[in-house]
């Protein structure tokens, strides 16, 4: 298991944001946990220096572009990026430095998976260079995939058969649990021992996370199957959690 770093961008600026609050309809409804005038490119200029790969940037709306090519520019083949990634701009995404596309609401319409849209990105980037964004909400006993900055629900289900059908067109899976991003409660055990035992490829876990300790549970309920971000509990984004420290954890993990 592995740290994998992120950086999220909104208005052009990394700003660290509780999930689902985010709407194109009401612009009040958003609680932005932390903001920063330090650049993308800073963050991810850091990131190479620590050998953090396999990270992620991601565009919440429109005005990110300019940071977000910053930011790949300042680690070349070291960081995903997502947000808005289309069959027609994708390849520009990727000339720009960035190791993989990430997509979500490009594929799923109308609340279902559109199997047409997914090979036409496949065909654009290849299997080897996109990652799916299955970020998801509970319902009932089950997790459902949300898209659209997580507004709207869809009706395509975190399940095994699932899993093993979208596999075959991506390389990795990004899993945020939408219920709890950003607000620092924990982590969702459930939905993590659930992807370390249905998910083929590789996952990255993102929400709750907020110590040491919670990074141990995706650990163990993940079978060392899943790695995880951290987002607005670390220093570096205002939070409490050392950056350093989860750096170091990091870096055990891979002596042993």
């Amino acid at each position: 298991m592995r740290f994998r770093p992120c950086i999220d961008l909104h208005d052009g600026k990394v700003k660290q944001i509780v999930g689902g609050t985010l709407s194109d309809t009401d612009a009040g409804s958003l609680v932005t946990n932390f903001e920063t005038e330090r650049s993308a490119a800073q963050y991810a200029a850091m990131y190479c220096a620590d050998g953090l790969s396999g990270g992620h940037v991601i565009m919440l709306g429109p005005g990110n572009e300019g940071a977000a090519r910053e930011a790949l520019a300042a680690y070349p083949g070291g960081l995903q990026i997502g947000g808005g990634i289309t069959p027609n701009n994708a390849a520009a995404f990727l000339d720009s430095g960035a190791s993989h596309v990430i997509v979500t609401s490009y594929v799923f319409c109308d609340g279902q998976i559109e199997w047409g849209r997914l090979r036409d990105m496949e065909n654009a980037v290849g299997k080897q260079r996109l990652v799916l964004d299955l970020s998801c909400r509970k319902r009932g006993q089950e997790y459902f995939v949300v898209t659209d900055r997580w507004q709207k629900h869809t009706a395509v289900a975190l399940t095994g058969e699932n899993l093993k059908r979208l596999a075959q067109h991506c390389d990795e899976v990004l899993v945020h649990a939408a219920d709890i991003e950003g607000k620092r409660l924990g982590v969702d055990a459930g939905l993590v021992r659930l992807l370390g035992q249905i998910s083929p490829v590789p996952v990255t876990y993102a929400g709750g996370i907020r110590s040491i300790a919670d990074l141990e549970i995706v650990k163990h309920y993940g079978k060392e199957r899943v790695d995880a971000t951290v987002g607005s509990a670390l220093d570096i984004f205002g939070g409490s959690l050392k950056y350093a420290d989860v750096v170091a954890w990091h870096n055990r993990q891979a002596q042993q």
